[in-house]
């Protein structure tokens, strides 16, 4: 049957249809799709819950099928849109695939963070350091982000603007023994963000380095720094808590305080989106002033 060609939506419908698209285009991240590896974790859950409250099509991945759908629950039920993926993001086949049918199911990826940790070892002089102990931060975090930088750069830009974001730590830049793996692989983390944006910009994909310090609410939150943290908290003679709360971390910036999940995560959407369209190759310094740029 051919249609009628003076037949139009009712303007009821018409009038609902272009509210949404107003509300849609207020909102940070509308329609935009958004790749979160990580995404069970503290930080990455986080942020997916942000992205998701900004209009965004989340699509969570991770290791713990179980922690993902904590997050995927919460952003279903404030009405966002989430998928879940249990990936091991150290196999470079297993994330290329993922990425690739993230693609073709949404239409493309024009957001991505990697929010995978790697548990490592901080306070231990090089003196008693092990090579292997050394390399597990540089190794596991450069390797990651290398390996889903690559899968989703192939799946975003030219004409739908493409954002990928990375997570450091103030450690890249401070001199404090005790953290050289873990020094070592932050300042890679910026080098590695700093040349991906120069090579990635002519197809209209920025890349920007988020570098938080440690986050107060994190361990209550899940986070491994608990127990990474543990060892140092103890011979202080403190919980993890109350070295980050009232400890010398805190005391350590300029704001007497740590950054929280809500900050990072409230930073990142906004990163993301095209109000911070003429930002790339930089970081954004969420350290609370324990580093001044």
């Amino acid at each position: 049957m051919i249609a009628d060609p003076s037949w139009s939506w009712p303007w009821s419908f018409r009038r609902t249809n272009h509210l949404w698209r107003v509300q849609m285009s207020e909102l940070l991240l509308g329609d935009k799709n958004a790749v979160i590896y990580g995404g069970g974790g503290a930080i990455g859950g986080a942020v997916a819950r942000v992205f998701a409250r900004e209009g965004a099509n989340v699509f969570i991945a991770g290791r713990t099928q179980s922690k993902l759908d904590v997050v995927a629950r919460d952003i279903a039920a404030a009405g966002g849109t989430v998928e879940t993926s249990q990936v091991d993001v150290l196999d470079e086949q297993a994330v290329e695939k993922h990425a690739a049918a993230v693609a073709a199911t949404a239409g493309g990826i024009d957001i991505a963070l990697n929010a995978v940790s790697v548990m490592h070892d901080q306070g231990t002089l090089l003196a008693d350091l092990s090579l292997e102990e050394f390399m597990r931060p540089v190794d596991g975090f450069l390797r990651t982000l290398f390996i889903t930088s690559k899968a989703v750069a192939r799946h975003m830009g030219s004409e739908r603007p493409g954002v990928i974001l990375t997570l450091s730590e103030p450690g890249s830049k401070l001199a404090v023994g005790g953290i050289l793996g873990h020094s070592v692989s932050a300042a890679g983390k910026e080098a590695f963000s700093r040349v991906l944006a120069a090579e990635l910009a002519p197809g209209n994909i920025r890349v920007i380095c988020i570098r938080p310090h440690a986050v107060v609410d994190a361990p209550a939150a899940g986070s491994y720094t608990k127990d990474l943290f543990k060892p140092i908290a103890a011979a202080a003679g403190q919980s993890v808590q109350e070295m980050l709360e009232d400890g010398g971390m805190a005391q350590g910036t300029l704001l007497k305080r740590l950054p929280t999940l809500s900050e990072i995560a409230e930073t990142a959407a906004f990163l993301a989106s095209d109000r911070a369209g003429a930002m790339t190759g930089t970081i954004a310094n969420l350290s609370a002033g324990a580093l001044v740029d």
